[in-house]
């Protein structure tokens, strides 16, 4: 397998910068000088200050390091990257699980498997009863023999899987994931199969993620997740529970992919005419906590990858975890939140409406 791309980081990219990257997202220029505040399309849809629910999500980041580096990857992931959580930032976290009630662990990356206390974190977080969720990219599975019984380890402590698989067949696949990433991933969904993951009555789930390949909003999910699931099974006879239609963020990897190719302002152009006031209600970030590879608080993933913690000064760190200030905290906004609000909602679970 071939790479798609390499991070930002490792090419010495403006881009890697977090605050770099906000400055193109809010910097008015001849072409997006027109395009309105995010906060104030919020403020006209009565729904800001924006603030959280009941916390249902603790989705944790365990590193950035990965075994691929697709095109679009908002976390800019890639094997070259060394950020890693240690034992004690998941033992910091494991602490504060004990404490909540029903909340689902959702355990991403890079690719989460390669943190070397992986197992050790989801055998804990399976002790304390919890509901764990791994964004596990198929290709690790088959990667290395030490990755090829993670489908019986995620069977034996009833793990949701939820995988990325960019469209039903290798050309555009591998266009965004790198040279034989399709079939990889087929015969990882095979393996996850065998074991019981997608088949019906099993109560073993196993999700697809799909994200546009290009400067497009998703289809309706329904309709895709209807042709994923006949051409996978006519082509390879793998199944899967249900596709979950992601929206492109413009950061990291595709926002520079829309830069350099000269789609930003159309794409964000896109995003803003297409703003849902019923989306923006019930985003992800209002009943989820994301916690990154260092244990610092933000109020969603695509946050941490911008260097956007919580408006909480007393509680950025899950060392210093407060749960009633989190939840009256006012949850911090900018330009790239039109991409969880177009059309039909964008959330890690899929279209909101």
């Amino acid at each position: 397998m071939s790479l798609a791309t390499t991070s930002l980081k490792s090419r010495g990219n403006d881009l890697s910068h977090s605050d770099l990257q906000l400055k193109v997202l809010n910097t008015p220029s001849v072409d997006t000088a027109s395009l309105p505040r995010f906060a104030d399309a919020m403020r006209s849809a009565d729904l800001y200050p924006l603030r959280p629910t009941a916390l249902e999500i603790f989705q944790v980041n365990v590193g950035k390091m990965c075994n691929q580096a697709c095109k679009h990857c908002h976390v800019d992931a890639g094997p070259d990257r060394k950020e890693i959580m240690t034992r004690t930032t998941m033992q910091a976290c494991l602490n504060v699980l004990a404490t909540l009630g029903d909340v689902t662990v959702d355990l991403t990356g890079g690719a989460p498997e390669m943190n070397p206390d992986f197992r050790w974190f989801v055998r804990e977080i399976h002790a304390l009863g919890k509901k764990i969720i791994v964004r596990c990219n198929l290709t690790i599975i088959v990667a290395n023999p030490k990755y090829n019984d993670l489908p019986e380890f995620y069977r034996d402590h009833n793990v949701h899987v939820v995988s990325s698989l960019p469209f039903y067949d290798a050309r555009h696949t591998d266009r965004q994931r790198g040279e034989g990433v399709y079939d990889e991933s087929m015969r990882a969904m095979a393996m996850l199969n065998a074991v019981g993951y997608g088949v019906e009555g099993s109560g073993l789930q196993f999700d697809l993620v799909y994200n546009p390949v290009g400067a497009l909003l998703p289809g309706p999910q329904a309709a895709l997740e209807s042709d994923f699931k006949r051409e996978l099974s006519r082509k390879h006879g793998v199944v899967f529970n249900s596709l979950i239609c992601i929206t492109n963020m413009p950061i990291s990897r595709f926002l520079e992919f829309l830069v350099n190719s000269g789609n930003y302002q159309a794409y964000m152009e896109r995003l803003v005419n297409a703003f849902n006031p019923a989306a923006a209600a019930g985003v992800m970030c209002r009943n989820t906590l994301s916690i990154s590879w260092d244990g610092a608080l933000y109020d969603c993933d695509f946050n941490q990858m911008l260097d956007l913690p919580v408006a909480v000064a007393s509680s950025r760190s899950i060392m210093e975890f407060d749960a009633k200030a989190l939840h009256d905290r006012t949850i911090v906004v900018n330009q790239h939140c039109y991409g969880c609000t177009a059309g039909a909602g964008s959330s890690c679970g899929g279209q909101i409406t």
